[in-house]
């Protein structure tokens, strides 16, 4: 074993949307030593800065992971891009910056499946404990938090998707945050005087200077070590691919995502015990749930032409207009670069059964294109971007090696449920007669993607095998669950069950999937945990 470079009291793995608000929450009692560890950098950019730089980020090797994942049967036998964000910061850097906390009902089921604390209730002032109001519109927001939210600026075509969207049964809501999301309404954004609001820039850096936090960047975390079934620190290696100890008197916390808190169990020697002894992996704790429940928000992206407007896709494609718009954002902070694609959106139910409850969100976006981070279409368009909020369908992660550098394998399990697929065709259907209601049908010219001569439900189901994919909201790899449930990973308090001394503090540990954007629940699990963890220390 390599020698310690220090010890510390709590070690965090990943500094991501949760590891970041969790390293500055702890940090706040003087008495406890913080070591935040990232394998990416301190992630300076401009493009980061500007709200609509995710075109520019995403992808960059600097500053996302760019997994992808196998070959899907379902969707066409495609690999489909996961970006993963790289740096402090994580996936909050190149993220659509959208703050919603989904559904009542989302947490009270949580919490109904034996998780206690997670209701609406519980978690409701936790949410508003991270959160900062921006601007007072008469809504409860938050009390000064870190987290700087902003209402959007409104615009014609947003302000023609919410009418068009009421015609079709979807009433206008003010406010998607109150507990119940249904209704049209414009979007709320991490951004403060038109700056990205990452959890690095949020959280972090005020409190940088704080004698007992450390940040180390540049170190991947290669696994958890144990003594018997304690967790006592964490081996990383460096760029130069040195090992470096670090041990840990309290707790190891695993914030590294959906995607890799699972992988860096599995090769710490916690998960199904077969997977890891095919992979030459001493055991530690065999846990059959580790990697399971995958979960994800599938996109299906109708995109439309339009004529008399002017969308992004023009921006994008005149050099004058790019170069008004920079020019504009840089003076005023204002125009078309100081908030994202999505600036309008929807929740509603198209399950009868469920009709208070929705299970589909539409990003309504001021830009098309054929494939995400390809260039926008040669015409004014706009896109209608469903997903699917509560999927029946369930993935998982695989380890593709023993080596911590090689990614492992993805398997999204995308419309494998007859349910989603039904779903999803309807979404179409839906989003369809949206678009042809006024006054959004005033400016739409046609129907892109897909034609409008597809009608039968099965030539619908084929074109979103073939054209949908990830909003990017992998979730659920090291679920939530009482001792009873064999497939959970952790229990209430996100301690890993069978062990002592870890957590896992991320999207990885929800149960379900909640019924929106993910970024601002993961802050607020983070808060969660941060309480039992400064409890468990006192």
């Amino acid at each position: 074993m390599s020698p310690a470079m220090h010890t510390t009291d709590i070690v965090i793995a990943g500094a991501g949307s949760a590891g970041c608000a969790l390293a500055a929450r702890l940090s706040e009692n003087p008495a406890l030593n913080v070591t935040l560890i990232e394998a990416g950098s301190e992630a300076r950019n401009r493009w980061i800065d500007i709200p609509i730089g995710y075109f520019k980020t995403v992808g960059d090797p600097r500053f996302d992971w760019r997994f992808e994942t196998e070959a899907d049967p379902a969707m066409a036998d495609r690999r489909l891009p996961w970006p993963r964000g790289k740096g402090l910061g994580g996936t909050s850097l190149i993220n659509g910056m959208l703050y919603l906390r989904g559904h009542r009902r989302d947490y009270d089921r949580w919490a109904a499946k034996g998780n206690a604390g997670w209701d609406w209730e519980s978690v409701l002032p936790l949410f508003m404990r991270s959160q900062h109001r921006v601007h007072a519109d008469g809504a409860t927001h938050g009390k000064g938090g870190p987290l700087a939210v902003s209402n959007l600026p409104r615009d014609p075509l947003s302000d023609a998707f919410i009418a068009a969207a009421g015609r079709c049964g979807i009433p206008a809501t003010p406010d998607f945050n109150t507990g119940d999301n249904t209704g049209a309404g414009y979007f709320q954004m991490t951004t403060r005087d038109g700056v990205r609001q990452s959890t690095a820039r949020a959280f972090l850096d005020p409190v940088r200077q704080r004698p007992n936090l450390r940040v180390l960047t540049g170190l991947q975390v290669t696994r958890v070590r144990f003594e018997g079934r304690r967790a006592v620190g964490i081996d990383a290696t460096d760029a130069a691919n040195r090992t470096v100890a670090i041990d840990a008197r309290r707790e190891v916390v695993l914030c590294a995502g959906a995607v890799q808190s699972p992988q860096l169990l599995m090769l710490s020697g916690i998960g199904d015990a077969a997977q890891l002894q095919a992979h030459g992996i001493a055991v530690v704790h065999h846990l059959r749930g580790v990697g399971l429940n995958l979960q994800d928000h599938l996109q299906v992206r109708p995109s439309f032409q339009c004529h008399g407007v002017e969308t992004l896709n023009d921006v994008a494609n005149s050099t004058w207009r790019s170069a008004r718009e920079f020019l504009r954002y840089h003076l005023t902070r204002g125009g078309a670069l100081n908030a994202g694609v999505y600036r309008a959106g929807a929740f509603f139910a198209l399950d009868a059964q469920e009709p208070d409850w929705p299970d589909i969100q539409i990003h309504f976006g001021l830009v098309s294109f054929d494939r995400p981070h390809q260039p926008p279409h040669p015409f004014p368009g706009i896109t209608l971007s469903a997903c699917l909020l509560r999927p029946f369908s369930r993935g998982r992660i695989d380890l593709a090696s023993s080596d911590p550098r090689a990614a492992p394998r993805i398997h999204p399990g995308y419309l494998e449920d007859p349910r989603d697929q039904r779903l999803a065709v309807a979404a179409v259907r839906k989003m369809r007669e949206i678009a042809a209601q006024a006054p959004l049908a005033n400016v739409v010219a046609r129907a892109h993607e897909p034609d409008a001569s597809l009608q039968r439900d099965d030539e619908i189901l084929d074109w979103v095998r073939r054209r949908s994919g990830s909003i990017f909201h992998p979730v659920g790899t090291c679920a939530m669950g009482p001792a009873g449930d064999a497939d959970a990973v952790v229990d209430s308090q996100l301690r890993v069950h069978g062990l002592s001394g870890v957590r896992v503090v991320d999207g990885s540990a929800m149960p379900d999937i909640v019924s929106g954007n993910t970024n601002a629940p993961i802050i607020m699990m983070a808060e969660r945990a941060a309480d039992w963890i400064r409890m468990d220390a006192a």
